[in-house]
Formats: structure tokens, sequence, C-alpha cells
């Protein structure tokens, strides 16, 4: 089982700025000191040793994520503007002229989680078949308003792909192409929920846009239930914990730091956070991933260590 990352920011995509990438040029040249710049390989070497914040980007590209699962089928989380690179590699990988069947399961209908639709190249292609699957009842007429006039040109009915579409019941696995799924309820405005999928062993859990109250009880065992003993848990780190339960308490995120404890309870594997704030820099997030790990060092119990990532659009991770 493999996960790509195709867009790993909430709430609005975002691009760096042209001061953005001057800044990163001047960081970069304050540590060239002593380096060979006429040396293609000491370039390259000292290139590649910078941060990933200063040399890189997380990128700006709003939810969409993609598991290769082994199977014959496409599996696609949410339908954010990360979804059309996805389309263009699957274009380029199969041609138009092969029918491909692409399963994509929605967190919930908020804008950022289903705007890149229009832009999926694969739904123009006839005899390709779109899978939606959600817990939402309403989640056809809320993609299908998404396209009418005034707010798009090209109406659903102009899709050449056949659509269909499956309304999940939470808590109920079922089978994809070989693969258990089940999803989980979260707190959120209009509802949000988590999927996990398991297969030859191996567990993903995608978990975004979900609020967690520290003292629920009940609600966090049922997390921990759900993301147990996980090979990688994407969750919602969109806020730092001061501000998920103070200001921005109920606006339906979560915190490093929560994700931290629900994984370390469930002894999961890794932790992907994710749905990082849009108005992080590059900077922010990179200190933000050294503070987590750090927090995880200093909280870990009976030796079980929970690695810390954070997501970043390009990122590929094998299970």
């Amino acid at each position: 089982m493999k996960l790509r990352c195709w867009g790993t920011r909430g709430s609005i995509p975002v691009s760096l700025t042209a001061p953005d990438v001057r800044a990163k040029i001047v960081r970069a040249l304050q540590g060239a000191a002593g380096i060979d710049l006429a040396d293609p390989a000491a370039i390259e070497t000292y290139v590649d040793a910078l941060g990933f914040d200063v040399a890189g980007t997380f990128g700006g590209h709003s939810a969409c994520l993609q598991i290769e699962t082994g199977g014959r089928e496409h599996v696609v989380l949410d339908l954010g503007t990360g979804v059309r690179a996805l389309g263009q590699q699957m274009l380029a990988r199969f041609g138009p002229q092969v029918p491909q069947t692409y399963h994509v399961f929605l967190s919930h209908l908020h804008w950022d989680h289903i705007m890149g639709l229009p832009f999926f190249t694969p739904v123009y292609i006839a005899g390709n078949r779109i899978v939606v699957h959600s817990c939402h009842p309403h989640a056809e007429f809320a993609l299908r308003r998404q396209q009418a006039e005034p707010s798009f040109p090209v109406r659903f009915e102009q899709f050449s792909a056949d659509f269909e579409f499956r309304t999940a019941t939470p808590g109920v696995p079922f089978d994809v192409d070989g693969t258990r799924v089940v999803a989980h309820p979260q707190r959120h405005a209009g509802d949000s929920y988590g999927w996990r999928f398991e297969r030859a062993g191996k567990s993903l859990v995608y978990s975004t846009d979900s609020e967690h109250r520290l003292e629920d009880e009940d609600e966090r065992a049922g997390f921990i239930a759900f993301f147990d003993r996980a090979d990688a848990v994407v969750f919602d780190a969109m806020y730092s914990l001061a501000d998920a339960i103070s200001v921005k308490a109920d606006w339906g995120h979560s915190s490093n730091i929560v994700g931290v404890e629900l994984c370390q309870a469930a002894r999961a594997r890794r932790l992907v956070m994710f749905h990082h704030e849009p108005a992080y820099s590059d900077s922010q997030i990179a200190q933000i991933l050294e503070e987590t790990r750090r927090f995880e060092q200093i909280t870990r119990e009976d030796g079980h260590v929970l690695e810390v990532l954070s997501a970043w659009d390009g990122l590929e991770l094998s299970l």
C-alpha cells in the first residue's frame, strides 16, 4: 500500500509569492559561505542538505490524496485542487483509450474538498467510471450544484465518464476492489467522516476536518479504536492546541498535539499532519513539525515510537 499526496492545504489553495521565493534564496545563500559555487557537485550536495522549508515547499493545493492499494482500481481521497495533477498523471500513465475506475472517498462536501472535480481530466473521458463514496446522502446534489450556472461553465451532465454515488454507513465495513473500508463520524460543521483502509495486513486512516473535544471520553475512545495500530494516520493538524481549544474552538479542526496523543494511545506507526493552515509559511510548518517530533519524544511510553511527518504536495509514503 502506498500513499501519494496531491493536495495538503486546508480551507483554500495558496501559492508561493515572489517575496516567499526571494526569502528562500536569501536563506540559501546565507549558508553558502565556503561552498565552491563553480563545482556543480558541491552545489548539489549543499542544496540536498538544506532544510525542506528552504529547498522545497509543502505546497498549496487543497485536499487530495491517492492510495495505491495493489488493486486494479484507483482510490482517491477528496477532490480538492490537488486532483488536477493526479488526473494529469493518470492520463499520462494510462492514456485516454483504456477505461479506468476511480473510487473517490469524500470526507465532507465543503468547497475546498470538492472544487477540483471539473479539473480532473478523467471525468471528460468516456468509458471511465467514477464511484463517489460518502456518508452524505446529498453528495450528488452538492457536486451537481457546483457545476451549475453561474458557478461554472461546464455542467455536470457534460462529463463523459459514468458516475455512481454510494452512501456508506459509519461503522459498517465494505469491500472496494479487495480493500476493506470503514467510515467514522467526525465533529465538523455539516458533518465529516474519516475513512480507514485495510489490505494485505496494512492499514491507513484518513481523518481530516475533525475537531476533538478533550473532555469527551467516549469520542476519544472511538477514535483510538478507529486509529488502532494503523500504519499511517493522516490527521487534521491545522491549528495549535491553544487555538484549537480557545479562539478557534468549534471551527471543526484539530492540532498536532491531539494528533500525537491519539496516535500514541492507538499505537499507530505514523502520524501524517495534514490540512495545513493556509496562512502558514513553509518555515512555520517546518517549525511545527520539529516541535511535534520533540513532543512525541518526551511523551513516548513503553518504547513505542510514533513517526511524525508533515504532508506535502508530492509526498509518497510506502506502508
